[in-house]
């Protein structure tokens, strides 16, 4: 994140046309929100999610499966595409690996469309306040985790298999044998725990993608933390949605049914964990002071002190 950036509001040019000068004091504006404020912004979109219509949500996640495929996918491209260096450097592939999938959770931010892995950090810490009610986490993961589905489906089948992408060597071989290296070879306690690696990073991105103001800086807070966990191998159950999917499809040694018991299950899980590695330490932290009524009114004192030199947050001005 751009954490040191910030904007200047020029001071108004003097007038010396007249019989008096005027003058207008420089205004800051931080370019990055404080950590309070990310919290606070967290829990407000999660209220926005559990407030919209269920089939808004589903195509919103459909089309978030979609956007992360294109980051995989091109993963997959250059790691497939890349068996001499990875033969002679396996960690530089790695690299490059993780230097482009970002791209797919940058667009998924940019767009605000609904992603499970963020929503499994963002819904608990709005529950834990009462904004929203405890059973709008399992209705909106699932809605969610079958919108991801379906787009991650609909991408492997049409937009890397049916149009000839990935069904030739190098990058057939190479999508058959990531399986055997990701699903196969791992213990269930180890997918688990990669799950767990995994989501922490990804929701220290939508965190540090939340709180940044311009495209720039959302761009750069987001970009790094996925360059992590790609590129040290952890599992995202949406993302392997994809590249595994693409796999069985391609006739791997994976099968459906061996995937849902040890990858899937084992990565959601994880990917739970990490998210609340990440949540509920904010609400411990920044929201002790949050309250909520059954008419949605929030106060939040310690981020309306930390917003005097900025602008007043949708809450605040309710309130």
């Amino acid at each position: 994140m751009l954490a040191h950036a910030s904007s200047w509001t020029p001071a108004a040019p003097l007038d010396f046309s007249g019989s008096h000068t005027t003058t207008t004091t420089p205004m800051y504006t931080p370019s990055t929100l404080k950590p309070a404020e990310v919290a606070v912004a967290l829990v407000e979109q999660a209220v926005a999610k559990h407030n919209t219509r269920l089939d808004k949500t589903f195509f919103k996640a459909v089309l978030a499966g979609v956007m992360l495929s294109f980051g995989g996918l091109l993963d997959l491209i250059i790691s497939g595409g890349s068996a001499g260096l990875t033969a002679s450097n396996p960690g530089i592939v790695k690299v490059l690996g993780g230097l482009v999938f970002p791209v797919g959770l940058v667009m998924i931010v940019l767009q605000g469309l609904d992603l499970l892995t963020s929503n499994l950090m963002i819904f608990p810490m709005a529950v834990m306040k009462r904004a929203i009610p405890w059973w709008s986490i399992p209705v909106n993961w699932i809605v969610v985790f079958f919108g991801n589905l379906v787009g991650s489906l609909f991408f492997a089948a049409i937009l890397a298999k049916y149009d000839g992408l990935m069904v030739d060597d190098p990058y057939a071989s190479y999508v058959r044998t990531f399986a055997i290296t990701k699903a196969i070879t791992p213990g269930w306690y180890q997918i688990f725990l990669r799950g767990i690696g995994c989501n922490w990073l990804v929701c220290i991105a939508v965190w540090q993608g939340a709180g940044a103001r311009d495209t720039l800086s959302k761009i750069v807070s987001v970009w790094f933390p996925i360059f992590v966990f790609v590129a040290c191998g952890f599992d995202h159950v949406i993302a392997n949605m994809f590249s595994l999917s693409l796999s069985i499809m391609l006739h791997s040694e994976l099968t459906t049914d061996l995937y849902i018991r040890k990858s899937l299950i084992a990565s959601l899980i994880g990917n739970i964990i990490g998210a609340l590695f990440v949540g509920l330490p904010a609400v411990y932290f920044y929201l002790g002071d949050w309250h909520a009524d059954s008419d949605g009114m929030r106060d939040v004192e310690e981020a309306r002190i930390e917003r005097k030199t900025s602008a007043p947050s949708d809450s605040e001005k309710t309130a």
